[in-house]
């Protein structure tokens, strides 16, 4: 019994440490040369790509490309959530800055900018073609230079290129007011007198090392959603070998602990996607449509979604395509997400994200209460036997059976449980990790404030005051909790206080107070149930 009560507070510690440590006015389109019918795709399954009306006025395709070497064009779109610049090179997304987040926990700090500012020559959701020659850093010509979305309001910003070989593409993003969803159209003409095949590939890339230093990279990397699971990789994983996926792909995408970048499949548009480590040193994801065939004069059209935003659970949610899941919170993810959704509960009630912690911590000690209830009262009595069970020991050492048997003789006549104080406690370990999952990874605790000194409840207490106090309780608890074991071991045991103090000194404030209100109920729980026995 001793050595295993050894042994349990060792895996107790080692446990806890690995854990932390892993845990407006729509725009008219530019008319490209016009087709007088349209295509049906190569593939027949549930419309990846999709037939698009002719247009009128057909002209005679020819080359609007600019030169290889003329200055990329900047078009700025604002909207109540973010200012973005998208880039005439590829269409594609220069940087996005969130305008209700900021990178530090001051007023003064920058907003939180997502995308590829780190390297200004490789951008997110550029396009290029595979199978005939649409390379990924050609220039568009954009519709307009400046867009603005009012409250309520809908734009679209249209990008074109008219390649010297008979086609036409055109992306065109339309943006809402209140939304971090931006649709992506992208559609090819056919002006050639051969049929044209291929598929459009839309790139992401994402930097190997974050110019930000912040614990919110600690888990940066690409995610996706493919065959019904959650697929990660980080940068090293692609480093000597690509990976690629081409199985139900509903997303894929970039994602740090509290914001991501994606792009969601629209009625099948992904056919695969593939992660590599590129020549830039840069995390890249090559999201392919299914491939199609546009006969001459014919044309497709390929439709998808993209999120550039915060990971907030309901706004992940309200995305579709089970983007949600990009909020990983581990193994009891099915106890861990229903703890945020309360937490957010009390939240729009108590306007405090620190006393919802402690509303929820109230309502879990009080569901266990029963069980904890039984666990104390089993130690008190197994305490209040063991100087007969010493004497059990004593009187059979020589006859492990014998004793065993007195052992057991002794449990029904007190009518206690060896097992009754662990088994209880086993059943609440889910609910603190899935607790512990949803405070480390919730960026609504995020710059959240407390009171006081308390300014940001993901990030550690600055003063170390209430890790402090954490401990002191934690000693207090240990002190007033029954025990079986000789006084050696008793000492170790209160040495734990010490350890998860030091522990708990870099943990974000939101945990350590659960853990600290935890104590403070076990105490008082403890000190009821004492008096209970006593009586």
């Amino acid at each position: 019994m001793e050595k295993r009560a050894v042994i349990a507070v060792g895996l107790s510690i080692a446990v806890f440490y690995l854990f932390s440590m892993l845990f407006g006015p729509e725009k008219q389109m530019v008319a490209p040369p016009s087709p007088q019918t349209t295509s049906s795709p190569a593939n027949n399954s549930a419309s990846p790509v999709q037939q698009t009306p002719p247009l009128q006025n057909p002209v005679v395709a020819t080359s609007q490309q600019l030169p290889t070497n003329a200055p990329q064009k900047v078009i700025t779109v604002d909207t109540e959530l973010y200012a973005a610049q998208f880039s005439s090179r590829g269409a594609s997304l220069k940087n996005l800055i969130l305008k209700n987040y900021r990178e530090e926990n001051s007023p003064g700090a920058k907003k939180v900018m997502l995308g590829n500012d780190a390297d200004p020559s490789i951008f997110s959701f550029s396009t290029r073609a595979s199978g005939f020659n649409l390379p990924e850093n050609t220039d568009f010509m954009a519709d307009a230079e400046t867009i603005t979305i009012e409250k309520g309001g809908t734009r679209q910003l249209t990008f074109n290129y008219i390649s010297g070989q008979g086609y036409t593409v055109r992306k065109i993003y339309t943006f809402s007011s209140g939304a971090y969803a931006i649709k992506l159209e992208t559609l090819v003409f056919n002006n050639s007198a051969a049929p044209l095949v291929g598929a459009i590939q839309h790139i992401m890339t994402y930097p190997a090392e974050p110019k930000v230093k912040d614990n919110r990279f600690d888990t940066a990397g690409a995610y996706l959603f493919s065959d019904n699971s959650l697929q990660t990789n980080k940068i090293k994983d692609v480093a000597t070998a690509s990976k690629r996926y081409d199985k139900t792909i509903l997303w894929s995408g970039f994602a740090d602990k509290y914001f991501m970048s994606a792009i969601l499949a629209d009625k099948n548009s992904i056919a695969s996607v593939e992660l590599k480590k590129n020549s830039a040193d840069f995390f890249e994801s090559i999201v392919s449509s299914p491939q199609f065939t546009i006969n001459p004069g014919q044309s497709v059209t390929t439709s998808s979604r993209l999120f550039v935003g915060p990971k907030d659970l309901d706004i992940l949610k309200a995305q579709g395509n089970s983007l949600e899941q990009s909020l990983d919170l581990g193994w009891f993810t099915v106890i861990a997400k229903p703890l945020l959704y309360s937490l957010k509960f009390f939240y729009g009630y108590v306007g405090n994200y620190g006393i919802a912690i402690i509303i929820i911590t109230i309502i879990l000690k009080a569901f266990f209460f029963p069980l904890t209830h039984k666990s104390y009262k089993s130690m008190k009595g197994m305490q209040k036997i063991q100087p007969e069970m010493a004497k059990l020991r004593e009187k059979y050492k020589d006859d492990r059976d014998a004793m065993n048997k007195a052992v057991m003789e002794l449990y029904r006549e007190h009518k206690v449980n060896p097992m009754g104080g662990c088994l209880p406690m086993v059943v609440q370990i889910p609910v603190f990790f899935a607790l512990y999952k949803s405070l480390m990874f919730s960026i609504e605790l995020r710059h959240a404030p407390f009171y006081l000194w308390v300014t940001d409840l993901a990030d550690k207490d600055p003063y170390y005051v209430t890790p402090v106090i954490m401990g002191i309780t934690m000693f207090v608890q240990q002190k007033m909790t029954p025990s079986q074991m000789d006084p050696m071991q008793q000492k170790m045991m209160l040495a734990l206080p010490v350890v998860f103090t030091f522990m708990f000194l870099s943990f974000p404030s939101g945990l350590v107070l659960y853990w600290l209100v935890n104590n403070v109920l076990t105490i008082g729980q403890q000190m009821y149930i004492n008096k209970l026995v006593t009586d």
